[in-house]
């Protein structure tokens, strides 16, 4: 499946995995990429050291391209963490929040290309005009950090905004090939996936964190500012909750994260072996798309059934149009 996309990024399929924080470590980056997908690291709880060791790990299991998805509002040297994902090999660097002109500017010197999250059609044109080589849009469905615009009318209209420029990536509760066929419809060039790959043996997550994502129904979620301060999508538990009802005790970014970390909620990061996990309380970003897993499957099988999965749609599509009178 050929797309302006994979083009673009020297893959074989149109579909990126999200760079999760706390998620997205090197055996699912690996998993993905070499699978003919796009990997991403989530680079945004890790510290320079450990994202450095991650993006060589990444390149021991795979010489297929990746990328680098940083938390461009998070405090600390942007500059510096953009040259070390240049040396260690990474083909694309993902500004998870805001338009970093510098850091666009060194890669492009460096022939490294720049994909943004836009949530509104004018975050979308801002990136271009910074100079960003793919907008990702993504609706309110998504997992983590999220808007308001649903992705049903959102993507259409990043398409029509900035699509004769650049590629456009569709997220926000995708989660199969159907999904892949429907973007392509909207006139995007791929997706991009999280919550879908967070239920996969390579995928890190704390105990409980995979068992959640199976157990729960569409309406498992909620957008809350319970864990950062910020609009996120999250499971919804005993955590979120407390702060409908006590919204007064909410603190901007960071130090709601601060709160919540010292309250044990929060251990994004961690893995299976991390201790003290209440997953009534736990902070487990998903979107909406989670009612739709049903059990662990490897990355790479994924990346293949979204192909073919769209590959299907698109042929049944394309019958229905050769069977009209």
């Amino acid at each position: 499946m050929r797309t302006r996309l994979t083009e673009l990024l020297e893959v074989q399929h149109p579909v990126m995995l999200a760079g999760m924080g706390g998620v997205s470590y090197h055996r699912l980056v690996a998993a993905v990429s070499g699978a003919g997908g796009f990997g991403c690291l989530g680079a945004s709880t890790m510290g320079a050291d450990e994202m450095v060791e991650e993006i060589r790990g990444v390149r021991a299991l795979t010489d297929k391209p990746f990328g680098v998805d940083l938390l461009t509002a998070a405090p600390g040297d942007m500059i510096a963490r953009v040259e070390q994902l240049i040396a260690g090999g990474a083909s694309v660097f993902v500004a998870g929040l805001g338009v970093p002109r510098d850091a666009i500017e060194l890669c492009h010197r460096k022939g490294v290309l720049v994909v943004n999250m836009c949530g509104k059609v004018r975050h979308a044109v801002a990136a271009v005009e910074a100079g960003c080589d793919i907008v990702v849009a993504q609706g309110t469905e998504a997992g983590g950090h999220t808007g308001q615009v649903a992705t049903m009318p959102l993507v259409p209209q990043i398409v029509d905004a900035v699509g004769d420029r650049v590629p456009v990536v569709a997220a926000g509760g995708i989660f199969d090939g159907r999904g892949l066929a429907a973007a392509l419809a909207l006139g995007a060039d791929g997706v991009w996936v999280g919550t879908r790959f967070i239920a996969t043996p390579e995928a890190r997550a704390v105990g409980g964190y995979k068992d959640t994502l199976v157990r729960i129904g569409e309406d498992g979620t909620v957008i809350s500012r319970a864990y950062t301060g910020k609009t996120c999508r999250v499971v919804g538990n005993d955590y979120t909750r407390y702060f409908e009802e006590h919204p007064d005790e909410l603190q901007p970014f960071p130090m709601q994260v601060g709160r919540a970390a010292g309250d044990g909620a929060f251990h994004l990061g961690g893995d299976e072996g991390t201790e003290g996990i209440d997953p009534a309380r736990e902070f487990f970003p998903a979107g909406q798309g989670a009612g739709a897993i049903a059990e662990l499957v490897p990355a790479a099988e994924l990346v293949a059934r979204f192909v073919a999965e769209a590959e299907e749609t698109l042929d049944r599509l394309a019958g229905v149009r050769a069977a009209a009178p």
